[in-house]
């Protein structure tokens, strides 16, 4: 009989999760310890990578069980694949199949003289950023017909492989069906991707809630995190449709994702 692979055919563990890990592979990276205290590690099993995520708090394992509902509702080449999720005695395991590349936000101490992965590609060719802030918004108009609104994106969530050109996005965690009242006050998330709403406690957040979180993602990635006109590596149409997306007023934004890329779209091709 074909044996059980241990990563993808399991559905509970009955050792803490670095024992089994170094039973079944070798641990060949240990990522510092999330916000959100979850645990994540590159493994090598058969001679292939995986990257394992643990969480045994209760929100830990709380954002992990949502995440299963997000990727079993959203499927993207730009996600990678969620294979398994199981239980262990202290919390709960997500195994994701490994992604070549850098964070824009590396976990790790930049090395001397190393250019931070964020300025290298903000330093790329306009063409080049504006190709991967596209797949970031073909994946957040999947996710908004899918009924999900988004929570703590940020440019912690982008892998970017600079050889392939390709772009990666990852921990969904806090994604969840929506609309939502913000009973919390400071929602999940980096001030510099954050609406006004995602502050006010009894706040309705909802798909315009997005648009200004990607609206920051443009000024984050075309203009190096810069809100003046002079760092914009787009055109002026292009940077007219980012600022009506981050208007402080929900109701001068576009309503929904997909207006705010469909004017997107049109801007790109109009020249600057």
């Amino acid at each position: 009989m074909p044996t059980r692979h241990p990563l993808l055919e399991n559905s509970e563990i009955d050792t803490h999760i670095e024992a089994y890990l170094k039973q079944v592979g070798e641990i060949t990276y240990r990522f510092p310890e999330h916000d959100s205290k979850c645990q994540s590690l590159r493994v090598l099993v058969d001679n292939e990578h995986w990257f394992v995520k643990h969480g045994n708090t209760p929100q830990a394992i709380t954002g992990l069980k949502q995440a299963v509902h997000f990727h079993a509702a959203v499927q993207h080449e730009a996600l990678p694949r969620l294979h398994n999720a199981f239980a262990t005695p202290d919390g709960f395991t997500l195994v994701y199949n490994w992604v070549d590349g850098e964070g824009l936000r590396p976990e790790r101490e930049l090395g001397p003289g190393e250019v931070h992965p964020r300025d290298r590609f903000c330093a790329l060719p306009a063409t080049e950023i504006i190709d991967a802030l596209n797949v970031i918004y073909d994946v957040h108009i999947l996710i908004e017909k899918r009924g999900f609104i988004a929570e703590d994106f940020y440019d912690g969530c982008i892998i970017y492989n600079f050889e392939k050109k390709q772009i990666h996005l990852f921990d969904f965690d806090c994604y969840h069906p929506g609309p939502f009242i913000n009973d919390r006050g400071r929602l999940y998330g980096s001030t510099r991707f954050m609406a006004p709403e995602e502050f006010q406690k009894g706040a309705h957040i909802d798909e315009r809630t997005n648009v200004f979180m990607l609206g920051r993602t443009a000024f984050v990635l075309l203009a190096n995190n810069s809100d003046s006109r002079d760092n914009w590596k787009g055109n002026d149409a292009l940077w007219h449709v980012a600022k009506k997306a981050t208007n402080p007023d929900k109701r001068s934004r576009y309503q929904s994702v997909q207006a705010f890329v469909s004017a997107w779209h049109i801007a790109i091709s109009e020249i600057g």
